[in-house]
């Protein structure tokens, strides 16, 4: 378990260490954005192949066997966690990021629920397999992204803050972190046309596939299918 702790540890480093942060800003003033950028994708792809090798090869002790019933739920999380990933990348309009407050348009789709719909669908991933493996290996490795997740809510919106302060008051004013905060508060209401039936149509699909695939891919069944 020492070296799967010790990957945990690079990648935790890496991805709440630096982004959002002060040292972030430092290095894009030394290097520039697209550098900073590419570099820090090579370095992430090397800590998650790291975490994941780790992980792998660790020893584990077995704390929890996940019920069939539970199990049923997870997939059903994660068709949530689909639809998250699939609505953030198929958004309509601006985060508002790099965009002046005077010209912003307001947060539409799935932004209306959180304005962190990946980094939800990351959490939610990784949850669903703590739970339904139930070892100490996967624990640290998917509480590893767990974290990652949670705390970047945060240190995304910190960055959003300082860099644009107009633009970053009017996107927290009318979104939240966690999903439908703002709209049960009545900062913002819920639009299901706005997220659209080919984003769920294509959340759906993906999920299936990915199901149906799984132990071939991952060499495990999340549920018995028959």
């Amino acid at each position: 378990m020492g070296l799967l702790f010790i990957a945990a540890a690079v990648w935790l480093g890496l991805h709440i260490g630096v982004p959002g942060t002060r040292l972030r800003d430092w290095l894009v003033s030394r290097m520039g954005e697209r550098r900073f950028r590419l570099l820090f994708s090579v370095v992430a792809i090397g800590a998650i192949a790291f975490l994941v090798r780790a992980w792998r090869d660790a020893p584990t002790t077995p704390l929890w066997s996940a019920p069939m019933w539970l199990r049923w739920g997870l997939v059903a999380v994660m068709l949530l966690a689909f639809l998250l990933f699939v609505a953030a990348v198929m958004r309509p309009g601006a985060t508002m990021v790099g965009v002046s407050s005077a010209t912003a348009p307001p947060p539409r789709g799935i932004l209306r629920i959180t304005r962190h719909p990946m980094l939800w669908s990351f959490a939610l991933w990784a949850t669903v397999h703590i739970i339904g493996n139930g070892d100490t290996a996967a624990i640290v490795c998917f509480g590893t992204f767990l974290v990652t997740a949670l705390v970047g809510m945060k240190s995304i919106d910190a960055k959003l803050a300082r860099r644009d302060p107009a633009s970053w008051q009017a996107l927290s004013a009318a979104t939240s972190i966690v999903p439908f905060v703002a709209i049960a508060q009545r900062r913002n209401r819920f639009v299901v046309r706005e997220i659209g039936w080919l984003t769920l149509l294509i959340a759906i699909v993906a999920w299936a596939a990915v199901l149906h695939l799984h132990p071939f891919l991952f060499g495990v069944a999340p549920v018995a299918m028959r």
